[in-house]
This record gives C-alpha cells, structure tokens and sequence, in this order.
C-alpha cells in the first residue's frame, strides 16, 4: 500500500521522464512599417516550421523595390541573403546598414536597417525557401512577404497604446472613488451601530433606576449587582439583533 506522502515523489519523478523540454512557439506577426529618421529599423519576416523535428534546408533573400508608379515594372534590387548557415549583405546603396536579426531555428528570417533615410522608403520583399530532407525525396516550398516602409522625422504615438493609457487612469480613479464611498458608508453604520448600542444601554439603565426607585423600601439600597446583569442581558440581546 502506497501511503499519501510518497504519492506525489513518485509522479514528480515520472513525470521527469515523461515530460519533453518546452520548445519555444512560432507566432507570425506583420512587421512594423513606419520608421524613424536616423533611427534603426527592424524588417520582420516569419516562417513557421510546423515539423520542426524535420532536417531542411533554408535560403532567404531580400529585396528592395522603390515606391512603383502605376502600370511600372518593378525595379527590384537584391540587397540581402542568408545562404549555407551565414548571411551575406549585397552591394548596393545599402552596404554596411544591413545586419541580420533573425532566429538560430531559421523561423524568424528578420533583418534590421542602421541609420534609417528618407531613401529606404519603398517596398522590401523576403523570399523564403525551404527544402526539407526526407530518404526519398526532397520537398521544397517557398514564402514571399511585402513590407510597405514610410520613414518619418519623429516618432509619433500609437493611437491604440495612448487610448488605453487614458482608460486606465481614469479607471484608477473611478476605483479609488468608490473605494472612498465605501468607507465613508462602512465608518458612518459603524459609528450608527455605536450610537444605538449606547442609547438602549442608557435607556435599560435608567429603567432599571426608575424600577428599583418605584419597589425601593425606606433604608434599603438597590441591588447593583442585579441591575448589571440586566443591563449586560440587555446589550447581549441588542447585539444579537
């Protein structure tokens, strides 16, 4: 028979060699697309691996279009790579602000601008292509995502952040009211309570005296020690009430 104490040692234990090590969660997000003046600027690019447990392997390029006029060929420069596990930065008007941000996993293929200018506006694009490794044969399959960049010369507020930030002081107040309300309630029942406990004392008391008054003989003193009794009955009935 297993006694109660032992029941927990025994299930941490399996589940020591149960339980896999956590691997961290693939989550895609859009990329940030407004930049600041002579700030750094991250390009985001995501690709999940849904079996991470398979051998593949990853190339990614970047390029970078102009803001296209309508009914214009694309006028598309290669700045980036990421090949043969390291990345290479192309020639080119972005040469030495390039700097890879991305993930060791390869799921997160991010890169990063230095010194951002008013010339990094347009249109950046990463490809992603994957082959994965398989004993008879070798899938592959690719992902392209646009990223519409705008530089401005100073950071502006999100909307979003400065909305909530205002709701959330004005419900600090809003509880703060009301936590002030409910005391000043609770203090003053409170001191009600008090003041009605006193009164019926009082009133049991001076009864009591006009009782003992009315059935007082001539040269007897009143009995205290019963009136006590009563008035303790008395104020154990109030409270109880």
């Amino acid at each position: 028979m297993v006694t109660p104490t032992r029941v927990p040692l025994q299930t941490l234990v399996l589940l020591c060699f149960v339980v896999h090590p956590s691997r961290p969660v693939c989550v895609d997000i859009p990329s940030e697309t407004d930049a600041v003046l002579g700030k750094s600027m991250k390009l985001t690019c995501i690709s999940c691996i849904k079996r991470d447990e398979i051998k593949s392997k990853t190339h990614v390029d970047w390029y970078y279009m102009p803001n296209k006029e309508k009914d214009a060929p694309p006028n598309k420069t290669h700045i980036y790579k990421y090949d043969v596990d390291s990345p290479v930065e192309s020639d080119g008007p972005f040469k030495g602000r390039l700097e890879w941000n991305g993930s060791q996993d390869l799921q997160d293929v991010s890169i990063r601008i230095i010194n951002v200018t008013y010339g990094d506006r347009g249109i950046y694009e990463c490809v992603v292509h994957r082959q994965f490794e398989f004993d008879s044969f070798k899938p592959s399959v690719s992902l392209t995502k646009e990223i519409k960049l705008t530089v401005k010369a100073k950071a502006t507020g999100d909307a979003a952040a400065l909305y909530s930030e205002i709701m959330m002081y004005v419900l600090l107040v809003c509880l703060t009211f009301w936590l002030l309300v409910e005391m000043v309630y609770c203090y003053r029942k409170i001191s009600k309570s008090d003041e009605q406990a006193l009164d019926t004392a009082n009133r049991s008391e001076r009864e009591i005296m006009e009782a003992n008054s009315d059935k007082k003989r001539p040269g007897e003193e009143p009995d205290r020690q019963t009136n006590k009794k009563i008035i303790e009955s008395t104020l154990h009935q109030f409270v109880l009430t």
